[in-house]
């Protein structure tokens, strides 16, 4: 399954969205990676780049929320969280095992759980700022 920027996934907050595009093009170049037989190794590029990405856009979008007061910044922040200690034991797992199709198969569910966070809960989260900027 390919990753592929679409109009569903912007905020129209011009960091978060261009975030966004970085994480769905670094998200699609594994896919093809895998496609070309390559997962194995490319994974541990990619491993590195979202563990920088989450690190870095998370803290952005939550300096958002509180300069903007959100109502709901402490579920998502709570996600944040979460979503950092899980991937934290994917890296964790990879420098301990190597690159497993196992693991490839988790990094693709973890992007795929980033990309429904943004249209879920960054959509939000974009809305409650636009409406709270008017």
């Amino acid at each position: 399954m390919a990753f592929t920027w679409t109009k569903d996934l912007e905020t129209g907050n011009a960091l978060i969205d261009n975030e966004h595009k970085q994480l769905i093009k670094a998200a699609d170049e594994l896919v093809v990676a895998c496609s070309q037989g390559k997962g194995r190794q490319e994974v541990g590029k990619a491993v590195e780049f979202l563990s920088n990405y989450t690190k870095t856009h998370f803290s952005h979008e939550e300096e958002l929320q509180v300069k903007y007061k959100y109502t709901e910044y402490a579920l998502h922040r709570n996600w944040h969280q979460g979503f950092l200690k899980e991937f934290e034991n994917v890296a964790a797992r990879l420098k301990e095992d190597g690159p497993t199709i196992s693991l490839v198969a988790e990094v693709n569910t973890k992007v795929s759980q980033l990309i429904t966070h943004i249209k879920t809960m960054d959509s939000k989260l974009a809305q409650f700022i636009q409406s709270s900027s008017k």
